[in-house]
């Protein structure tokens, strides 16, 4: 389950359907994503072909990342069970 996010564009998004703060083309596959992540138990549960899920390093070590499209990114950690400080970026 999602517990936390960091990013309020993407939690408006998760808890309501808005698309102000998205980019409004990411929408189809962002609900996938996030519906798949709540469902989950641990971050391996993101390991899905073409999301191309991977661990994150330096700063964000425990941190993990699924691609939305291009350079936006989902990430996100676990503590337990739950998905928190889930975020929406464009990260590189």
């Amino acid at each position: 389950m999602i517990k936390s996010f960091r990013h309020k564009g993407i939690e408006k998004f998760f808890f309501k359907g808005s698309k102000a703060g998205i980019q409004a083309h990411h929408a189809k596959k962002l609900n996938r994503q996030l519906s798949r992540l709540d469902g989950s138990i641990s971050a391996e549960d993101m390991n899905i072909p073409g999301w191309r899920f991977h661990a994150l390093k330096g700063d964000m070590t425990n941190f993990y990342s699924v691609r939305v499209d291009g350079n936006w990114r989902l990430t996100f950690t676990f503590e337990g069970n739950d998905a928190v400080l889930v975020d929406y970026q464009d990260y590189h």
